[in-house]
Formats: structure tokens, sequence, C-alpha cells
């Protein structure tokens, strides 16, 4: 379900700190955005609302995340709850947020920007019903895309609801050039890393939803294949 227009969002993120304007001036220069630019540089590609988001970047001071979404008004309920999760304990100093449309990524990020992880956390299915399957943010094709700007055994950490976009997403990866070096049907039985809970996964716990996750490392020996 689309989240109905909040006319306030667009203004109150052109005056946060905390929010990149304009990201493709940012291309290859990430780190320099922050204040501490030695830390490692992670993106979150569709934040939502930002309840995990929020969590992840007060409690994981090891590293700097950039967390975009395509909606502003989902991301102006992000941008209120980060504010709210990092009130009174200390400045929102390891998190930008981006307005942008994830599959035109590569314009806002460069070889150089050496991103080590990036988390993809129930994003839209594009079922296979509709032959939309290419929009999916682990298609092979996006999943390539990612090759440029990642690290050379850098991450993607992967959760879902939905069956057949983890089934699928189980061949993409390699054909993208990536080793899935983790996976699991129930996330909540067999985690071993720890898991910040979006406003999503919270309502599929409480319907029984078991919760599919992956991590897929990218390998350096690849070459793509044509037509994918």
């Amino acid at each position: 379900m689309r989240m109905r227009l909040k006319k306030w969002a667009r203004p109150e993120l052109e005056a946060c700190p905390f929010y990149v304007k304009s990201p493709e001036e940012m291309r290859g220069a990430w780190k320099s955005a922050f204040s501490d630019p030695s830390l490692p540089l992670e993106v979150e590609l569709g934040c939502g609302k930002g309840v995990s988001t929020a969590q992840q970047a007060l409690c994981e001071r090891g590293a700097n995340l950039v967390a975009i979404d395509i909606n502003s008004s989902v991301l102006g309920v992000c941008k209120r709850n980060v504010e709210a999760a990092f009130q009174g304990k200390r400045s929102v100093d390891n998190l930008l947020l981006m307005n942008y449309e994830i599959e035109r990524i590569e314009q806002v990020f460069a070889p150089q920007d050496a991103v080590s992880r990036i988390y993809i956390n129930f994003p839209n299915p594009w079922t296979q019903r509709h032959r939309q399957e290419k929009h999916r943010l682990t298609h092979t094709r996006q999943l390539i895309k990612y090759r440029d700007f990642l690290v050379d055994g850098g991450e993607i950490c992967f959760k879902t609801d939905n069956d057949e976009l983890f089934e699928a997403s189980l061949s993409y990866f390699p054909a993208a050039g990536y080793e899935i070096v983790e996976k699991t049907g129930d996330l909540h039985r067999e985690r071993t890393r720890p898991n910040y809970i979006s406003e999503h996964e919270k309502l599929f716990i409480s319907q029984g939803v078991k919760i599919k996750a992956l991590v897929a490392k990218k390998l350096t020996d690849w070459h793509p294949i044509e037509d994918l």
C-alpha cells in the first residue's frame, strides 16, 4: 500500500542536516560527507520508514550508512524516526538519507566510493505474474550495477517475506558474480548476525510469516554473460 502524500515531508527533508539534496553531486565522494570518513561505507536500498535504519545507525557506530528511498513522504517519516531514536543519545553523524530511484543507482555511486556492504530489506517482489522481474532490486541486471561500487569481497545482505522472490534471488546472485555465503528460510530461528527489525518485519512476524535471508559476497574473478 502506497503512503499518502505528506506535504510536510519535503520541507522537513530540505532542512534536515543528514539529508542529501543533490546525491548525483556526491558520486565518488560519499565518504567525505561523514564526520569520520575512515569508517566503512554501507548502503541501504529502500529504507522505507526507517524503523530498522534508525536502530542500525544508532547501534553500529563502526560504519557510515547511506539510506535510500524513492518516496519522499516515506523518507520524511524515516527522518522523524531517526530523530526520535537518536534524541538525547548523540548526534546523527553516521547516517545520510537520500531520495532517489534505485534502478539508476550507478549515477550516484562510483568505484571510488568503495561501499563495503549493501542492505536490501523487504523490497517490492515484482512478481513474475506481471513479467516485471527485471525491476527487482536483486535481479541479476541490478546486482551487476552494484558490483561497480561494491568492494571486492563486499557483501549484500538481503531479507524478504516473499518465497518467490527469495527462490529467484538464489539464482540471480551467482549469475551476477556473487557467492552466497549464508542463507536461511527462517531468519528468526537461525539468526547469526545482529538483525534490526523494520515495521514490515514486525508485521510479518505477528502473522507467523517466516523471514528469508541471505548474505552474498562479491567475487573478483567473474565476467558477465550476454542477454541478462
